[in-house]
């Protein structure tokens, strides 16, 4: 073994010094180090870095239109569609798809979210005063104050009849406030990335400062299907079920779902079977719907349409959409 004496490795190590400061400037050692915080020899294991997952990698992503040409999808009727595929995460239409427009009761999907997020479904509810609902046409079960019903119940009724009154009473029962409900709507939305989306009441009634985008009602039904009691709910015809009344009183509910697809009012396209879904219509809003859909293989979409000019053509639309899958 060769070897070097300790006196020529000193006066290596000196010139460098001098080499790398100059001669006569005062140097600072920078001694090799693995652990010193900003050594240039400082190496760390591929194995402490974590790659962090994109926000959207399982969403479906589109920035404007895709396919539009009503030659072959007629939306001539409708402000704003889309038609999205799941498992391939791809979006095969989209019209105005970023478009903020009001949701009417698609807005009850968020609602159903927020409510069973932060409640629980065999929470008793009693009815405030706060719970009525006094605009003309609004879609009602009839709560009266003082009665009595389970937060599954509610949501029940909330989704499958669409009633603006059992929103309300959701609504207080969970958050203590209307308004503090329509808070946490706005954070849980904005925590999905429904960025374009506002709302300012637990049931789509018409309001300023409340709208969505059919992208961002994409976004939350996406969210809300992954709740089993939702996707119970939304693929039921019709619901019965017996609630007390302020007096004691023994009271019913039995409702249709406002879903022609599920009712079967509406023909369902032979290439997809419908699950379900949430029905909506306002002045404002005109006629709305979103879809959970399979095709013959079983692979999952959503479809929306928002604003069309009345509910004949809302469905015949929402038809020529879902003849695009497959």
């Amino acid at each position: 073994m060769k070897c070097t004496s300790k006196r020529v490795i000193g006066g290596l190590f000196a010139a460098a010094v001098l080499f790398l400061t100059g001669c006569g400037e005062e140097g600072i050692p920078f001694p090799y180090d693995p652990n010193y915080e900003v050594s240039g020899f400082r190496t760390v294991s591929e194995d402490d870095f974590v790659t962090a997952e994109p926000f959207a990698a399982q969403l479906c992503v589109a920035s404007g239109d895709v396919n539009v040409n009503d030659a072959v999808v007629d939306m001539s009727e409708a402000t704003a569609a889309g038609l999205f595929d799941l498992n391939r995460r791809t979006v095969l239409y989209a019209k105005n798809i970023h478009e903020r427009l009001a949701p009417a009761s698609l807005t009850k999907l968020m609602t159903a979210v927020v409510a069973l997020k932060y409640g629980n479904p065999d929470d008793i509810i009693t009815v405030t005063a706060g719970a009525r609902v006094t605009e003309s046409g609004a879609v009602l079960c009839g709560l009266q104050e003082g009665d009595q019903l389970t937060l599954n119940q509610a949501l029940h009724v909330l989704l499958i009849h669409s009633a603006n009154d059992a929103a309300l009473a959701i609504a207080e029962h969970v958050a203590g406030s209307v308004e503090q409900f329509c808070s946490l709507m706005n954070e849980e939305a904005a925590a999905i990335g429904a960025t374009n989306s506002h709302f300012v009441n637990p049931n789509g009634l018409t309001a300023d400062d409340h709208y969505v985008t059919a992208y961002d009602m994409y976004l939350i039904f996406n969210e809300a299907l992954k709740y089993d009691m939702i996707n119970e709910i939304i693929s039921m015809s019709s619901y019965d079920t017996v609630y007390t009344g302020a007096d004691g009183s023994q009271k019913t509910f039995s409702y249709m779902n406002t879903n022609q697809y599920i009712s079967g009012e509406a023909k369902v396209p032979d290439n997809v079977t419908v699950i379900g879904g949430k029905t909506g219509t306002t002045s404002a809003a005109g006629n709305c719907l979103i879809l959970l859909v399979r095709d013959t293989a079983g692979n999952p979409y959503i479809s929306v349409i928002l604003r069309s000019s009345q509910r004949d053509y809302l469905y015949a639309e929402m038809t020529d959409l879902l003849d695009e899958i497959g």
